[in-house]
């Protein structure tokens, strides 16, 4: 007979919330019905945000949300088959915060880019949890799919052959997606250090500056530093951000224009 472990090691790999478990049928154990406690999803998956933003993935779990709630965490099976399809759905409603420019409309497809980059990159700071999830989930839940089908139809619209528009949407949303992580975890932490970003970087600069192994560096980028002096951190990021964004779009331009 197969041990409980051999059995495990055979268990197909599950996909995503939204293909085989409860979300992706759209109700609890009792379709249409709510459990005795008065939960829902919708309940269960806001409380989820809720908790991510305030602790972080790694205090999260499903005693902490059933707490929370003020339900036993057994209540939350109901809806959910796991603390993963918690995860998952809190992605997916995050997601659904971001404002969607339509593809469809007369609008310049390059301020359409833009605005939706900002908006992601505005996700991902507020929402610092989001992106490790982002690599761990197949991201198809609705909100998801209308915010790839949408990045979809914006590069499209570009001009760009067929064959180069995954490539672009890389560059702009991988991109996007690397400088928000930094972001906001780097605000994360200032914030649990109990310093605003400015004083942050003041305290890191100067302790840079009296380790010699590091001399190199701060010499290398010392013309590059005094060109930013006046300047706040979050001046600086938006500064960078926009000329970084304006590269890319550049580099789209040319393409089309080849």
């Amino acid at each position: 007979m197969a041990s409980a472990a051999d059995r495990d090691t055979k268990r197909p790999v599950r996909m995503s919330v939204w293909l085989d478990g409860k979300a992706a049928a759209s109700r609890g154990r009792r379709a249409g019905g709510d459990h005795p406690s008065g939960l829902d999803r919708e309940r269960i998956t806001e409380a989820t945000v809720r908790l991510l933003d305030a602790e972080g993935e790694a205090k999260f779990s499903m005693r902490r949300l059933a707490a929370e709630l003020n339900v036993t965490a057994m209540s939350l099976y109901w809806y959910v088959d796991s603390k993963d399809d918690l995860l998952e759905l809190a992605s997916d409603a995050a997601a659904g915060e971001l404002y969607l420019p339509d593809p469809d409309a007369d609008d310049d497809w390059r301020e359409q880019l833009r605005d939706l980059a900002q908006g992601y990159r505005a996700l991902l700071v507020r929402h610092p949890w989001l992106s490790p999830l982002m690599g761990r989930f197949l991201n198809i839940g609705p909100n998801w799919a209308a915010f790839v089908l949408c990045v979809q139809r914006l590069i499209a619209k570009t001009g760009l052959a067929p064959e180069q528009q995954a490539g672009a949407i890389a560059a702009v949303f991988q991109f996007v997606y690397g400088f928000g992580t930094i972001e906001g975890h780097f605000r994360k932490r200032c914030a649990e250090a109990g310093m605003g970003q400015d004083e942050y970087v003041a305290r890191a600069m100067g302790a840079m500056g009296g380790h010699p192994d590091l001399a190199p560096v701060m010499d290398a980028g010392r013309e590059m530093n005094e060109a930013r002096q006046g300047a706040t951190v979050d001046e600086t990021r938006d500064r960078d951000f926009a000329f970084a964004l304006d590269l890319l779009v550049a580099g789209i331009e040319a393409r089309t224009r080849g």
